[in-house]
Order: structure tokens, then C-alpha cells, then sequence
């Protein structure tokens, strides 16, 4: 089954366009070039843009045919990473310290392969909203570009957002209605002890002792408070302590994140969490400040629109490769944050990486590229057709 003969005839367009980006990755609420690039090509190809909602996010407005009012959403995400990348390629990241480990210059680039399909051939009756969104990786883009309208300004009666997928085959696209990823809360815990000389311990309230003490108890939280059967994880992701081989510090910091389906289990987390950092300051006679923050919510696909992605994707690649029985992933997305507004779907495009998603070494698959803008572009003329509402 083929991509769009159209977009296919774009591939050494967006391949350029793809490598660009990820040379110039910029983090979230900073993608001032990415979206300069996104805008002025929207604009060359006649498309209506609009510009600054959540910070650096952009607009497109398509048009069809016809004089349908119904209005459908294309999202993707435009942010890099704050890591190194090491996968010395031609076209790695030049800034240091930023990295598109996460395949986003992808998402985008295949975006702008859609709206320059949908705007040269305008074969859909109603109107197309192109949504380029900062700030995916925990920053909180979605929730910045509805705080500013969005969804007022640029109604959508279905959205739909995609991300790649390198433990997928290439030409596999799988979409899993229902709950499909989980929510996130990202948390920090800020030890206050009492630092002394390291030969003298007993003068201290180690902070070193009690953060390895606290991220220990917190690895209890889910074999031993949550119910065998739910799904969740509590990950200790940063420890930050001490300065010096001979000096006992009396601060510390741990951060990390905390995933579930579940909103009576995520409750439960934050609380264990709470009571246990209470119980290790009395017991170490320390201060620990506790932030726990809503940062995703579960991602949930409606069956209607994911329907909508399973016939789509049967007509772009091999229908034995379109994946619908998928394990719902305990990553988290904040299209989700969207989706809690708009009905739609979100899906995974395979292709060939054995490295993950932000790993210094990930690659992104550059023939996937027309996969994505056609399966974005087809949705578009399979939900409002020409003629439907003659």
C-alpha cells in the first residue's frame, strides 16, 4: 500500500529540512529558529500563520473545498532535549548541551510535509489547523497554548498528533484506543541537615546518608503500597550532593518522576512519598521539602478517531503491519493535556533504530518522513471529504 505519491516527491525536501533542525535543536520554550523556519515555510507555501501562542508555537490555517464548518487539528511537537548527542553523524547537533533525542525534528518536518501537500492540493471540505507545539518534554507547551486560546482561537471538532516509534519496524504504525500512555508528576525533594567535617561525622546530619536512606524507602511505594495489578513507576532520576572529598554536606537534592493510569494510585504516590519524607526528617532530624507537580495527564485515545487511524494506516502501509493490540507505554506526552479538550488520537510510527528515544546515540529514520505526513495528510481527506456536504 502506498505513501502519497505527492509527498513521496517531497522526501529530499524534508530529509533536508529534518537535518537542519536536528543540527540546530533548541529546548522548550526557546525554539525561536525552529519556529522561524516552521512560519516562513508555511507562508511560502500560501498558508495562513499565526505565531507567539504558548511562547513559540505556530499556526497554520488551511482551507478546503466546499463550505463544511468542520474543523480538524494536526499536532506536533518542536522541542529538543538538554543532553549531548554522540551518534556523530554529518548532521548532529551542533550546540552543545541540546540534542533531538527524542525525534521531534521529525514530528515537525513531517508536519510541514502535510501542509504543503494539503495546501498545493486542498482535495478536504473545512479547514485544517496545523498545530506546532514548544516545551513537549515536561515543560508544559500544551498547557501553555490552550492557557492562550488555542482551541478558542482555532477550534477543532478532532486532533490527532503522532511520534516515532524506534521499537517499531519500519512500516508498522500501531494505535491503541483507550488509555494509551501514562500520566507524570515530576517531583523534588530538597534535604536540609547539618554539614561538618568528613572525619567527624557525629557532628553532621549526613544529608548524604539520609537522600540515600529516603530514595530507598520511596522504591518501596510500589511493591508494597500500590496493588499488584496497576500499573505503575517511581523513578529516583537526579541526586544532587556535596563539593568536596573531606566535607560531609548538609544538603541534598533528589528529583525525579513518578507514572500512572491510575488517578487513585497517583494520589496514593504523592502521599506515601509525603509521609515518608516526613517520617525519615524526624527520624534524621532534618528538614525535607517536598514538590510534587502535575506535569501530564493520562493519555487517553476515543475509539472513533482511532478507528479513524487504523483504516487510514491500512491504506499507507502494509495492513499486516498496522499494530492495534499495543501495550500501553508508561512514558507520558502532554497531547494528552489536549486531548482532555478535543477528542482525537495519537499513534507510533515504526522505523528502524535499535537505540531508544533519549538516548545520547538515537537516530532518527529519515524514511519514515513521508510515512508520517502521509498518514496526516490522508486522515485530513478521509474525515472531510470533497463533496460530503454538497
Amino acid at each position: 500500500m502506498p505513501t502519497i505519491d505527492r509527498i513521496d516527491g517531497y522526501a529530499d525536501e524534508l530529509t533536508a529540512i529534518r537535518r537542519d533542525l536536528h543540527a540546530h535543536p533548541e529546548i522548550g520554550f526557546e525554539e525561536v529558529r525552529t519556529s522561524g523556519i516552521v512560519a516562513d515555510k508555511l507562508k511560502s507555501w500560501g498558508i495562513e500563520v499565526h505565531r507567539g501562542l504558548g511562547g513559540t508555537g505556530v499556526i497554520g490555517v488551511i482551507k478546503g473545498k466546499g463550505s463544511s464548518g468542520k474543523r480538524i487539528g494536526l499536532r506536533a511537537d518542536m522541542d529538543a532535549l538538554p543532553m549531548e548527542e554522540n551518534t556523530n553523524l554529518k548532521w548532529s547537533s551542533k550546540i552543545p548541551g541540546r540534542f533531538h533525542g527524542c525525534g521531534h525534528d521529525g514530528h515537525t518536518t513531517m508536519l510541514l510535509g502535510t501542509a504543503r501537500y494539503l495546501a498545493e492540493t486542498r482535495n478536504f471540505d473545512g479547514t485544517v489547523h496545523l498545530i506546532f507545539q514548544p516545551a513537549e518534554e515536561g515543560l508544559g507547551g500544551a498547557r501553555a497554548m490552550i492557557k492562550d486560546g488555542l482551541f478558542e482561537k482555532f477550534p477543532c471538532d478532532e486532533l490527532y498528533g503522532l511520534h516515532n516509534a524506534p521499537d517499531l519496524n519500519h512500516g508498522e504504525i500501531a494505535i491503541l484506543p483507550g488509555p494509551a500512555m501514562a500520566s507524570a508528576d515530576f517531583f523534588d525533594l530538597r534535604i536540609t541537615g547539618y554539614g561538618a567535617h568528613g572525619a567527624m561525622p557525629e557532628r553532621s546530619k549526613d544529608a548524604v546518608i539520609i537522600a540515600t536512606t529516603l530514595a530507598q524507602a520511596i522504591q518501596t511505594i510500589v511493591s508494597r503500597n500500590v496493588e499488584p495489578l496497576q500499573a505503575a513507576v517511581v523513578s529516583i532520576t537526579q541526586i544532587h550532593a556535596g563539593s568536596a572529598y573531606n566535607v560531609i554536606p548538609g544538603e541534598a537534592h533528589l528529583c525525579g518522576t513518578i507514572r500512572t493510569f491510575s488517578k487513585e494510585v497517583r494520589i496514593l504516590i504523592s502521599e506515601r512519598i509525603r509521609t515518608i519524607c516526613a517520617g525519615i526528617a524526624s527520624a534524621y532530624q532534618c528538614v525535607i521539602d517536598v514538590d510534587i507537580r502535575d506535569t501530564f495527564d493520562v493519555l487517553v485515545n476515543q475509539v472513533e478517531q482511532s478507528k479513524v487511524v487504523e483504516e487510514v494506516a491500512r491504506t499507507i502501509v502494509d495492513p499486516a503491519n498496522v499494530i492495534t493490540r499495543a501495550q500501553p507505554k508508561m512514558g507520558s506526552e502532554d497531547f494528552a493535556d489536549m486531548l482532555q479538550t478535543i477528542p482525537g488520537a495519537y499513534f507510533w510510527v515504526g522505523h528502524d533504530g535499535s537505540v531508544p528515544v533519549h538516548n545520547p546515540g538515537f537516530v532518527l529514520d529519515d524514511k519514515i518522513l513521508p510515512i508520517g505526513a502521509s498518514m496526516f495528510a490522508r486522515i485530513i481527506e478521509t474525515r472531510m471529504p470533497v463533496g460530503a456536504h454538497a
